[in-house]
């Protein structure tokens, strides 16, 4: 199993897994599925986190 590295951080909302693709139960005329790509939004898809101390808050 992967270890993540040390230095980085995982997103706590989406725990890594940054992008999900959600099927809308309609088919393409080839038969297959449409997809929906859903980024989570508080990483914008990195799966990563930005360690507190480097946030920048105020002015």
């Amino acid at each position: 199993m992967p270890q993540h590295a040390s230095n980085t951080r995982v997103c706590r909302n989406c725990d890594g897994f940054a992008t999900a693709a959600i099927t809308i139960g309609t088919r393409h005329a080839d038969g297959s599925r449409v997809t929906l790509r859903v980024t989570c939004p508080a990483c914008k898809g990195t799966g990563r986190t930005a360690p507190v101390g480097v946030v920048r808050a105020g002015r």
